[in-house]
């Protein structure tokens, strides 16, 4: 049978509490590491990718995404605290659904971190050009080396994202020498990017203009199948500025009383950034205004195009929220604030490249995991003799993140992300369900309030937005799905240390490497 392979859920346990990692975070830690991994390329990027796919109606996108992950994160914080040990949705779904379906999350995963590192890298660029090579330094990059082809507001000339592909190569050398995540330095990068955004909101305020939420839904709520557009199209992609929440988790092994902890960090760290994101939005569009360039037939133009490239390049275009490549840092210039708009370009700057690192950590530790229990080989995770460090995993994951950064620009790279991201999150809910039938009688902690609704509803609000993303993101998921299947029937059901019989490996070990947890942008 293909679903026959469950790993133990008391084996699973058993491991994490004979190795498990030192539990030091508390629930404060925990909301922190939350913000400071959801806090990133999604506020500080897509912003302007959104606006061009809803205008003014990107704040009902940040408000409806923001609403799926709640519900999502109620699911997560129950099976969490029940499973406080690393690997998050994948080993959940192999404790629950099998080792056929645990793989198929695994890769999903693999996908996520990926690209989601790579959108990182591409926002990153972007704040390095326009506020320390353009604002500071005077210098401005030659198109073909500023940007992908298709890059959102950049020259129809760009070829390769040259800052983007340096960045990727500099946090990889760091990931291969070694290097760690401190929650003394995570608190202090929230700080910086919560005291930006802070700023950004107390200066746009007071300025917003209420006529430029009209129209408030240019495209619409629903913007149909496959167009990505309209307030639940921008929903999809916003969904990217989210998911950074089931870092937290992750952490769980690392976490004080976690069945208390884990809940408040997962809830807590997606209501406060809820609330912001929807500020941030008010502000930007309510200053300068972020009406949708439209194409034929009043349906815009589609973010990240090279149709939208050409319009953002005429001069009546040149200011549009929507044509900015660093769009917080654009409307504090707009508004005559160029000072603190250069000063939040250099927060995001600062801020981001700690992100892509843990991403990339996190990429290597779901090898990691996936390693262990037979169904990658154990090549992969080779630790270098000298650093310590999965020195070829890092460098595979650091070479597939720097040539999609090259080429691509981030809004298809955060459809690409959010699709491996909304299938996880949807097993997640559905192992819920399944544990409520098949282990109803273990200790539950936290127990996910109305499950019969809550987690159909996480499962239907994935569906959603997965539906809802363009046509190109929702083929990648199964087309690289089909790609792990054929790995999976050929290699890992065959090499599978459960399938031969042992089950010893436990997740606990994979974090023993280097201190820290995989996270979001």
């Amino acid at each position: 049978m293909i679903f026959d392979r469950i790993k133990s859920l008391d084996s699973i346990l058993a491991t994490a509490e004979k190795k498990s990692l030192h539990r030091t975070l508390g629930w404060f830690q925990l909301t922190l590491f939350g913000i400071g991994c959801v806090i990133g390329t999604g506020i500080f990027a897509l912003t302007a990718a959104g606006a061009q796919k809803a205008g003014p109606g990107l704040m009902l996108a940040f408000a409806i995404a923001g609403l799926i992950c709640i519900v999502a994160a109620l699911c997560y914080a129950e099976i969490a605290s029940m499973i406080p040990v690393a690997g998050s949705a994948y080993t959940y779904t192999y404790a629950t659904m099998g080792e056929f379906l645990a793989w198929t999350v695994g890769w999903a995963l693999v996908l996520e971190y990926a690209v989601a590192a790579s959108a990182v890298c591409v926002t990153w660029s972007d704040y390095f050009q326009g506020t320390v090579l353009r604002e500071f330094l005077g210098i401005e990059l030659p198109a073909w080396l500023g940007a992908g082809p298709l890059a959102l507001g950049g020259s129809v000339g760009g070829f390769i994202n040259l800052p983007a592909v340096i960045i990727a190569g500099l946090i990889t050398w760091l990931l291969v020498v070694g290097t760690s995540e401190s929650a003394k330095l995570n608190a202090l990068l929230v700080a910086i990017k919560v005291t930006a955004l802070t700023a950004f909101i107390v200066l746009t305020l007071p300025r917003v203009d209420a006529a430029q939420f009209n129209p408030f839904l240019p495209a619409g709520v629903f913007g149909g199948f496959g167009t990505g557009v309209g307030a639940v199209g921008a929903a999809a992609t916003i969904f990217f500025a989210y998911v950074g929440f089931d870092a937290v988790s992750t952490a769980a092994e690392e976490t004080k009383d976690p069945q208390r902890n884990v809940p408040i960090g997962l809830i807590g760290s997606l209501l406060f950034c809820t609330v912001f994101y929807i500020l941030v939005a008010a502000g930007a569009i309510g200053t300068i205004g972020g009406q949708p360039i439209m194409g034929p037939g009043g349906i815009p133009f589609p973010a990240g195009s090279e149709e939208l490239a050409r319009q953002c390049a005429l001069p009546q275009h040149a200011e549009a929220l929507v044509c900015s490549r660093e769009a917080l840092a654009h409307v504090l210039r707009t508004i005559g604030f160029s000072t603190i708009g250069n000063m939040l370009g250099i927060a995001a700057f600062v801020a981001l490249p700690s992100v892509i690192l843990v991403l990339m950590f996190g990429q290597t530790r779901i090898f990691f995991v996936m390693s262990r229990d037979g169904l990658l080989p154990e090549a992969l995770s080779r630790v270098h003799p000298k650093w310590k460090t999965p020195y070829i995993v890092t460098m595979l994951t650091g070479a597939a993140v720097a040539s999609a950064a090259a080429f691509l620009p981030v809004g298809q790279l955060a459809d690409i992300a959010n699709a491996g991201t909304l299938y996880a999150f949807m097993m997640v809910a559905i192992a819920v369900l399944v544990l409520r039938r098949t282990d109803p009688n273990r200790v539950r902690s936290f127990r996910t309030p109305l499950v019969w609704l809550i987690a159909p509803a996480t499962i239907a609000g994935c569906l959603f937005l997965f539906f809802n993303l363009p046509t190109a993101a929702m083929l990648v998921l199964p087309i690289w799905g089909g790609v792990g299947l054929i790995v999976y029937f050929l290699y890992s059901r065959r090499m599978s240390h459960v399938g031969r019989g042992f089950d010893t490996v436990g997740e606990a070990e994979v974090g023993a490497l280097e201190p820290g947890a995989p996270g979001t942008r």
